[in-house]
């Protein structure tokens, strides 16, 4: 009610009107990242049109009008040139389109899994191809395989057998797996990682 007094007696209630709707939409898709609109600080700034056009450098205060005229943003894109790069655009609509091109990067991006292969020293070669099969399914689905033996008692003797059987798996895996990481020991463990081989 107050404010349908406030319009009816005119003078400068519109502008002001105009001015908290500009905040609001400041306030409602405006970004840490990136400065739009009175939240850009610089006396001057380098301003590009919608369609790609320099209109040149000029003070905050015009290129905001310039962006106000359009019933646009004005967006600081390049916040550490100098002077600062701000360009005149919907920027509800930009972030929109950023938001969902990440989406569609997020939507194809192959989340790479570590999985885990445990050997022993006296593995028989029916279980070795087994574990092989296991790792080459892993590689072949673009998931790092981590191999393990565990040395227990009189075993840690004997690293060389380790090295061996690692050197072996390796090879059964080659055709699809480069080794990442050689066989190293690690406490009572001996540790290698596989890589599946780029897609040509």
């Amino acid at each position: 009610m107050a404010l349908l007094c406030l319009l009816s007696t005119g003078g400068i209630i519109v502008p002001v009107l105009f001015e908290l709707f500009i905040c609001w939409r400041c306030f409602n898709i405006s970004s840490k990242e990136i400065l739009i609109n009175e939240n850009i600080k610089f006396k001057e700034v380098r301003v590009i049109d919608t369609d790609g056009t320099q209109l040149g450098i000029m003070p905050i205060k015009d290129a905001l009008s310039a962006a106000i005229k359009k019933d646009l943003d004005l967006v600081n894109l390049s916040p550490n040139s100098n002077p600062p790069v701000c360009k005149i655009m919907d920027f509800g609509k930009y972030r929109f389109e950023q938001a969902k091109r990440e989406k569609e990067a997020r939507k194809n991006q192959k989340v790479v899994d570590v999985k885990e292969v445990r050997l022993g020293l006296s593995i028989d070669k029916h279980d070795f191809e087994t574990k092989g099969n296991h790792a080459i399914r892993f590689l072949k689905d673009g998931d790092k395989v981590k191999v393990s033996i565990r040395f227990r008692g009189r075993e840690f003797g004997h690293p060389e057998i380790g090295i061996e059987i690692m050197e072996r798996f390796a090879q059964y895996c080659s055709e699809v797996s480069n080794v990442e990481k050689p066989a190293k020991m690690e406490g009572r463990n001996m540790l290698m990682f596989l890589a599946p081989k780029p897609v040509k």
